[in-house]
């Protein structure tokens, strides 16, 4: 019995999400006395990187220098890997394709799933796992009986780490079966940190009044290397693009520190950001509920507050 841990790639590099399900399928492996092996698919640049976080073996299932993502051939492939090596316990990231692979997978494999996992199984004879329910206001213990089990891992529920070691990398003999659609055209965002990946993440709402006054949030944010983001209704009034739309209809995201500038903190918005490790609310109107969610707040006007706040960020790095 082993572990396999998909490791996701954009454009042939794997980023946070694929080191961070390394690391939890290596301390689960680990805890369980199995061994742990991931499972790439297409051409991976950064493939001496990956091979540090603890994988026994790497299968890379040769599929060309870029393929797009298709749920169904990918979870064949992967089924077939899993079978090959006798791995019982699939692990993924909590991204759209992990999702979108887990699904198909505990169905192929006769086994048990279990979305969003934020720790390791519980001590004892049973297979216990823990996630969050309702926005993050409960949390649930999930006990797998069979065999096979299926998981995809949040963001943030284990920092990643390096094993110190390498990995053996092999040409996986399992090849795609044919796709069951077409890409016609993909469209991507370059130049920043995609919002899931993002560590640091500079958010503002209707509080900035209008999509002329942006100029001090992007400042902000390029001085702390963080990504923006927006509230729905400023994407909804076209004053920011709406792959920055942050929330429950939006991306949900959980960076280290979050950093939410003229927004009230609707339930909707907060569904999408409660999970980050540090919020920090900029606020005029001291009831906003935003405040009751975050980890620091300050009351006053933000136009105000940013530039200063971009002027203290400033010096304490030069220093």
């Amino acid at each position: 019995m082993s572990v396999l841990v998909f490791a996701e790639n954009l454009k042939g590099e794997c980023k946070k999400g694929a080191f961070e399900a390394l690391t939890y399928g290596k301390m689960m492996a680990d805890k369980l006395g199995m061994t742990m092996s991931a499972v790439t698919i297409g051409v991976i640049n950064n493939l001496d990187e990956l091979a540090s976080y603890g994988a026994e073996k790497i299968y890379q299932i040769n599929a060309g220098d870029e393929v797009a993502f298709d749920s169904k051939q990918f979870a064949k492939a992967i089924a077939d890997q899993c079978t090959s090596i006798g791995a019982t316990i699939f692990v993924a990231a909590h991204t759209s394709q992990g999702k979108a692979l887990a699904g198909r997978l505990s169905v192929r494999m006769d086994a048990g799933l279990v979305t969003g996992v934020n720790g390791l199984p519980q001590d004892g004879d049973a297979f216990v796992v823990r996630r969050s329910l309702f926005s993050g206001k409960a949390l649930a213990d999930y006990e797998v009986k069979s065999n096979n089990k299926v998981l995809t891992v949040i963001g943030n529920t284990v920092p990643p780490a390096k094993s110190g070691g390498s990995s053996e990398v092999v040409s996986s003999d399992i090849a795609l079966s044919e796709a069951s659609m077409t890409v016609l055209e993909t469209r991507t965002v370059d130049g920043e940190v995609p919002l899931p990946e993002a560590e640091v993440v500079v958010s503002a709402g209707r509080g900035m009044k209008g999509p002329e006054n942006w100029g001090i949030i992007e400042e902000l944010a390029a001085t702390m290397g963080a990504t923006t983001a927006c509230s729905r209704p400023v994407a909804d009034a076209d004053w920011r693009p709406h792959h920055e739309h942050v929330g429950q209809t939006g991306v949900a995201i959980r960076p280290n520190l979050y950093i939410a500038i003229g927004i009230s903190g609707a339930i909707q918005h907060l569904a999408g950001v409660n999970n980050s490790k540090v919020i920090v609310v900029i606020n005029k109107d001291p009831e906003a509920p935003f405040f009751k969610a975050a980890d620091y707040g300050i009351v006053g006007d933000l136009f105000e507050v940013v530039p200063k706040l971009n002027e203290a960020f400033k010096e304490m790095m030069a220093s």
